[in-house]
Protein backbone atom coordinates (compact mmCIF):
# COMPACT_ATOMS: atom_id res chain seq x y z
CA UNK A 1 0.00 0.00 0.00
CA UNK A 2 1.42 3.45 -0.89
CA UNK A 3 -0.11 6.41 1.11
CA UNK A 4 -0.11 9.58 -1.12
CA UNK A 5 -2.04 11.95 0.50
CA UNK A 6 -2.58 12.42 4.66
CA UNK A 7 -4.81 14.77 6.51
CA UNK A 8 -5.94 15.52 9.55
CA UNK A 9 -10.16 16.21 8.54
CA UNK A 10 -11.70 16.23 11.90
CA UNK A 11 -11.22 16.33 15.64
CA UNK A 12 -14.32 15.39 17.62
CA UNK A 13 -15.51 15.18 20.80
CA UNK A 14 -18.84 14.38 19.93
CA UNK A 15 -20.81 11.43 17.62
CA UNK A 16 -22.81 14.70 15.42
CA UNK A 17 -18.13 15.48 14.98
CA UNK A 18 -17.93 12.67 12.99
CA UNK A 19 -17.21 12.53 9.80
CA UNK A 20 -20.59 11.30 8.11
CA UNK A 21 -19.12 9.39 4.73
CA UNK A 22 -19.32 6.06 5.03
CA UNK A 23 -15.31 4.83 4.39
CA UNK A 24 -13.80 2.45 6.71
CA UNK A 25 -12.08 3.43 10.09
CA UNK A 26 -9.49 1.95 12.18
CA UNK A 27 -9.38 2.55 16.10
CA UNK A 28 -5.84 3.68 17.62
CA UNK A 29 -5.45 3.32 21.28
CA UNK A 30 -2.97 3.15 23.86
CA UNK A 31 -1.45 3.89 26.88
CA UNK A 32 -0.61 7.86 26.81
CA UNK A 33 3.61 7.62 25.94
CA UNK A 34 2.99 4.74 24.28
CA UNK A 35 4.33 5.84 20.91
CA UNK A 36 0.99 6.48 19.42
CA UNK A 37 2.33 9.17 17.50
CA UNK A 38 5.30 7.62 16.45
CA UNK A 39 3.15 5.18 15.15
CA UNK A 40 0.82 6.99 13.34
CA UNK A 41 3.72 8.89 11.46
CA UNK A 42 5.74 5.93 10.75
CA UNK A 43 2.65 3.79 8.93
CA UNK A 44 1.66 7.40 7.01
CA UNK A 45 5.36 7.81 6.42
CA UNK A 46 5.26 11.51 7.35
CA UNK A 47 7.77 12.84 9.59
CA UNK A 48 4.85 15.12 12.00
CA UNK A 49 1.53 14.73 10.98
CA UNK A 50 0.63 13.27 14.32
CA UNK A 51 2.81 15.32 16.48
CA UNK A 52 5.05 13.75 19.30
CA UNK A 53 5.17 15.46 22.90
CA UNK A 54 7.91 15.32 25.91
CA UNK A 55 4.62 15.68 27.79
CA UNK A 56 2.18 12.57 27.60
CA UNK A 57 -1.84 13.21 27.19
CA UNK A 58 -1.67 15.63 24.76
CA UNK A 59 -4.37 13.88 22.69
CA UNK A 60 -7.53 15.22 23.81
CA UNK A 61 -10.29 14.52 20.72
CA UNK A 62 -10.81 11.48 18.48
CA UNK A 63 -8.68 12.93 15.99
CA UNK A 64 -9.94 11.47 12.30
CA UNK A 65 -6.79 10.80 9.82
CA UNK A 66 -8.48 11.26 6.16
CA UNK A 67 -5.53 8.37 4.31
CA UNK A 68 -6.07 8.68 0.39
CA UNK A 69 -9.94 9.59 0.78
CA UNK A 70 -9.79 5.53 1.16
CA UNK A 71 -10.06 5.74 5.06
CA UNK A 72 -10.24 7.04 8.26
CA UNK A 73 -7.08 6.05 10.91
CA UNK A 74 -8.12 7.46 14.31
CA UNK A 75 -6.24 8.61 17.88
CA UNK A 76 -8.19 9.07 20.81
CA UNK A 77 -6.54 10.56 24.43
CA UNK A 78 -4.28 7.80 25.64
CA UNK A 79 -5.10 5.98 28.82
CA UNK A 80 -3.34 5.81 31.90
CA UNK A 81 -1.73 9.07 32.63
CA UNK A 82 -2.04 10.29 36.01
CA UNK A 83 -1.39 13.67 35.51
CA UNK A 84 -4.72 14.01 33.50
CA UNK A 85 -7.35 14.22 36.74
CA UNK A 86 -10.02 11.63 36.74
CA UNK A 87 -13.13 13.43 35.75
CA UNK A 88 -10.71 14.29 32.45
CA UNK A 89 -9.91 10.60 32.12
CA UNK A 90 -14.02 9.49 32.71
CA UNK A 91 -14.54 12.04 30.01
CA UNK A 92 -12.20 10.42 27.34
CA UNK A 93 -13.34 7.15 28.67
CA UNK A 94 -16.98 8.74 27.55
CA UNK A 95 -16.02 9.35 24.29
CA UNK A 96 -14.13 6.33 23.33
CA UNK A 97 -17.08 4.49 23.90
CA UNK A 98 -19.32 6.68 22.23
CA UNK A 99 -17.30 6.24 19.30
CA UNK A 100 -17.17 2.54 19.80
CA UNK A 101 -20.33 1.55 20.82
CA UNK A 102 -22.57 2.22 17.67
CA UNK A 103 -19.33 2.78 14.81
CA UNK A 104 -20.83 0.25 12.10
CA UNK A 105 -17.33 1.61 10.14
CA UNK A 106 -14.70 0.86 12.26
CA UNK A 107 -13.21 -2.34 10.69
CA UNK A 108 -10.27 -3.27 13.01
CA UNK A 109 -8.71 -1.55 16.25
CA UNK A 110 -4.76 -1.33 16.94
CA UNK A 111 -4.11 -1.14 20.84
CA UNK A 112 -0.80 -0.12 21.22
CA UNK A 113 1.09 -1.49 24.28
CA UNK A 114 5.00 -1.46 25.30
CA UNK A 115 6.90 -4.12 24.21
CA UNK A 116 9.56 -3.26 27.01
CA UNK A 117 7.08 -4.36 29.61
CA UNK A 118 4.26 -6.20 31.18
CA UNK A 119 1.07 -5.00 29.89
CA UNK A 120 -0.49 -2.61 32.68
CA UNK A 121 -3.66 -3.05 34.36
CA UNK A 122 -5.07 -0.52 31.96
CA UNK A 123 -3.54 -2.34 28.98
CA UNK A 124 -5.56 -5.17 30.44
CA UNK A 125 -8.85 -3.21 30.97
CA UNK A 126 -8.64 -1.86 27.50
CA UNK A 127 -8.34 -5.40 25.93
CA UNK A 128 -11.78 -6.43 27.61
CA UNK A 129 -13.36 -3.46 26.84
CA UNK A 130 -12.94 -4.12 23.29
CA UNK A 131 -13.61 -7.27 23.50
CA UNK A 132 -16.83 -6.72 25.34
CA UNK A 133 -18.18 -4.80 22.43
CA UNK A 134 -16.79 -7.91 20.61
CA UNK A 135 -13.96 -5.54 18.03
CA UNK A 136 -11.62 -7.33 16.47
CA UNK A 137 -7.89 -6.30 18.01
CA UNK A 138 -4.53 -6.14 16.44
CA UNK A 139 -2.34 -5.60 19.42
CA UNK A 140 0.91 -3.81 18.11
CA UNK A 141 4.40 -3.78 20.63
CA UNK A 142 6.02 -0.81 20.57
CA UNK A 143 9.37 0.06 20.68
CA UNK A 144 11.21 -3.53 20.07
CA UNK A 145 13.61 -1.59 19.17
CA UNK A 146 14.61 -0.88 22.58
CA UNK A 147 14.92 -4.58 23.53
CA UNK A 148 17.77 -6.87 23.26
CA UNK A 149 17.87 -10.59 21.17
CA UNK A 150 17.52 -12.51 23.79
CA UNK A 151 14.74 -10.76 25.84
CA UNK A 152 12.43 -11.01 22.84
CA UNK A 153 10.81 -13.60 23.44
CA UNK A 154 10.63 -13.47 27.26
CA UNK A 155 8.83 -10.11 26.25
CA UNK A 156 6.71 -11.28 23.63
CA UNK A 157 5.46 -14.48 25.98
CA UNK A 158 4.65 -11.89 28.60
CA UNK A 159 2.50 -9.65 26.92
CA UNK A 160 0.93 -12.82 25.11
CA UNK A 161 -0.20 -14.49 28.22
CA UNK A 162 -1.14 -11.34 30.35
CA UNK A 163 -3.91 -10.61 27.75
CA UNK A 164 -4.47 -13.71 26.29
CA UNK A 165 -5.68 -12.80 23.29
CA UNK A 166 -8.91 -14.47 21.95
CA UNK A 167 -9.08 -16.32 17.75
CA UNK A 168 -8.82 -13.67 15.74
CA UNK A 169 -7.13 -10.92 17.28
CA UNK A 170 -2.98 -10.99 17.14
CA UNK A 171 0.10 -9.19 17.74
CA UNK A 172 2.57 -7.42 15.57
CA UNK A 173 6.03 -6.50 16.89
CA UNK A 174 6.98 -2.93 15.88
CA UNK A 175 9.35 0.09 15.69
CA UNK A 176 8.96 3.65 14.30
CA UNK A 177 13.23 3.52 14.40
CA UNK A 178 13.41 0.22 12.46
CA UNK A 179 9.81 0.10 10.73
CA UNK A 180 9.22 -3.43 12.08
CA UNK A 181 5.76 -3.95 11.58
CA UNK A 182 5.09 -1.19 9.34
CA UNK A 183 4.35 -3.56 6.23
CA UNK A 184 2.61 -5.99 8.36
CA UNK A 185 -0.15 -3.38 10.08
CA UNK A 186 -0.70 -1.74 6.27
CA UNK A 187 -1.34 -5.01 4.64
CA UNK A 188 -3.83 -5.55 7.41
CA UNK A 189 -5.69 -2.34 6.49
CA UNK A 190 -4.98 -2.78 3.43
CA UNK A 191 -6.53 -6.68 3.78
CA UNK A 192 -9.95 -4.69 5.22
CA UNK A 193 -10.43 -1.72 2.72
Amino acid sequence: MVINDVNLEVMATRRSQYPNENKPEFLLVGRSNVGKSSFINSILSRKNIAHTSATPGKTQTLNFYNVDDKFYLIDVPGYGYAAVDKKTQAKFGMMIEEYIEKREQLKRVFMLVDFRMKPTEDDLLMYNFLKYYNLPVTVVATKSDKVGGSKKEKNLKVILDTLDLVVGDDLVVFSSVTKLGVKEVLNKIDSLL
